[in-house]
């Protein structure tokens, strides 16, 4: 028994089958792009077309970021020896993987008074604007950079914004930069935070002083991502983007936009904290926050698949068309994705399906080698290149898929929980492309039916230029959801399980839409039968 899924194509390459739903249907062409092992994809070649969207979006975004791969890398843990030196022999690694931005954790100096751990937390800052002594010099920070540049990938840092430690330069210097509580010492706004103080944004003067510090690095580096963003005004992200953009055009801004807890119990207390929809005017990518609990309860049982993925699909009309939303299934705040997913098969899967999804993709250094222990930010853990299997090849046939999907087209996806499968497709004049994912494990339970070109296979029975096909009258075109299929691979024959007289009904309701065809096709058409009688020439 297979949930099948059937793609087929009239004349004018419309998706005419329902039996995919809704979210398959629409104008194109389709092929396949099969990742080795990994559930079927399929695709079509895209063709590009500029964002014409309203004007809240972040200014000067590229969509092409929503193809593109980040991979996170905390210095002290990436090797034994935690400096930037000892990354860069790593380096052609990782442009291997397919990444096209290096995004470094807070490099700058950590606060000793308070401190967590015997090292500290990299985001309780002393200082914005010079680095962490136990990474190295300012000048093996700038190597290591140049050294990205060359392998063509970006680099990107951590600023925090939000907070410093409390024996930062800027407390000494100016201490009117800061929250004070209503007993008057300074302090912040989230209880468990102790090593780290909340910088006050009513102070204009903070604001300038912040900005040119972002000049600063951006004379080196292609962007930043911004820790706690929402707690930060977006009028002065809105601020900052203008000047960094005046010494590094295009420069990347990712954003930590927070979960909806967070921006609900700072408003409750009277605290300023901003929605997705707002940061999107400064930044040109926000995390997946705002749906990260709906994903941690799907993923651990308590809910079912539909739930997360539901929201999703809202978020394509949610939010403004130029929408990008960073895709991962880890990161250093949270479990590995390999200990969440501890089935191989599941892994994959999601790992395939996190890459489908429209968005940039994060990788967090160790995932390529399905490490499950998440490094401590307050201890020195190097991570165990050793510790599980390497799935680098995997990922970097994904990265190759991601970056020719069509992702300025309409997203859908659907979850059928009955049998732990998502579909997910781009829909739009341009370009086509669908992909089916077992996301319980279960690759074998999918059949694909197409009567449409495809190329590549998947994990299950596929065929391909069923005939005769939908445009031609073909059964394939009366199929509908529920119908039942025997597929019997030895004698090589399809049978839809449905009265002769109700295909015939079905069939007297489709509508099919000719078009022109080009001089070629003309030829062709003349010259050859059609693909039920053998496409003899």
């Amino acid at each position: 028994k297979f949930c099948i899924y059937i793609l087929h194509f009239d004349v004018n390459g419309i998706l005419c089958s329902n039996s995919c739903k809704s979210i398959l249907k629409g104008p194109g062409k389709s092929g396949i792009i099969y990742a080795k092992n990994g559930p079927a994809v399929c695709g079509a070649a895209k063709k590009e077309r500029p964002y014409k969207g309203g004007n809240t979006m972040a200014i000067n975004t590229d969509n092409a970021l929503r193809r593109s791969v980040i991979y996170e890398v905390y210095v002290r843990s990436h090797t034994p020896e935690g400096t930037f030196k000892a990354i860069e022999p790593d380096l052609d690694r990782i442009a291997a993987l397919g990444v096209d931005i290096v995004w470094f954790m807070p490099i700058h100096p950590i606060g000793e008074l308070n401190k967590k751990g015997s090292l500290g937390c990299p985001y309780a800052n002393r200082d914005y604007r010079t680095v962490n002594p136990e990474y190295g010099t300012l000048e093996d920070f700038l190597h290591l950079v140049k050294e990205i540049h060359k392998r063509g990938m970006k680099c990107i840092i951590d600023v925090v914004y939000n907070h410093t430690s409390p024996d930062s330069t800027l407390v000494a210097e100016h201490p009117d930069y800061f929250y004070y509580k209503p007993d008057g010492c300074r302090g912040n706004k989230v209880g468990d935070w102790t090593d780290v103080v909340d910088l006050n944004y009513e102070n204009r003067a903070l604001w300038q002083y912040q900005i040119d510090s972002l000049c600063y690095w951006a004379q080196y580096v292609d962007g930043f991502r911004c820790d706690v963003a929402s707690t930060v005004p977006v009028a002065f992200w809105q601020e900052a983007h203008r000047a960094v953009e005046q010494i590094r055009p295009g420069a990347i801004w990712l954003g930590e936009s927070v979960h909806l807890a967070h921006i609900q119990a700072f408003r409750e207390m009277g605290f300023y904290a901003a929605t997705d929809t707002e940061l999107f005017t400064a930044f040109d990518i926000l995390y997946p926050y705002d749906l990260w609990p709906l994903y941690e309860d799907v993923t651990e049982g308590r809910l079912p698949l539909s739930r997360w993925f539901d929201a999703v699909d809202y978020q394509e009309v949610s939010f403004e068309s130029g929408y990008n939303k960073l895709r991962c299934l880890e990161n250093h705040d949270t479990s590995r994705a390999a200990d969440r997913f501890p089935e191989r098969k599941k892994l994959l899967a999601w790992t395939a399906l996190n890459y489908f999804m429209k968005g940039t993709i994060l990788l967090y250094a160790g995932q390529e080698v399905c490490e499950k222990h998440t490094p401590s930010l307050f201890e020195k853990e190097p991570v165990d290149w050793n510790s599980g299997e390497d799935i680098s090849g995997y990922l970097a046939k994904l990265a190759a898929i991601k970056k020719k999907l069509p992702t300025d087209e309409l997203f859908r996806i659907g979850a059928d929980d009955t049998q732990g499968i998502v579909t997910s497709s781009y829909i739009g004049p341009a370009a086509r492309a669908v992909g089916i994912f077992p996301l319980e494990g279960k690759g074998g339970t999918v059949a694909l039916l197409t009567d449409g070109r495809f190329s590549g296979s998947t994990r299950g029975p596929c065929i391909g230029h069923v005939s005769p096909e939908a445009a031609a009258g073909g059964p394939i075109a009366a199929v509908e959801e529920g119908d039942r299929i025997i597929i019997d691979i030895p004698n090589r024959t399809l049978t839809l399980c449905v009265p002769e007289e109700e295909i015939q009904r079905r069939l007297e309701r489709v509508r099919h839409i000719h078009k022109p065809a080009t001089p070629a096709l003309e030829r062709y058409a003349a010259l050859v039968t059609s693909a039920d009688q053998g496409a003899v020439l």
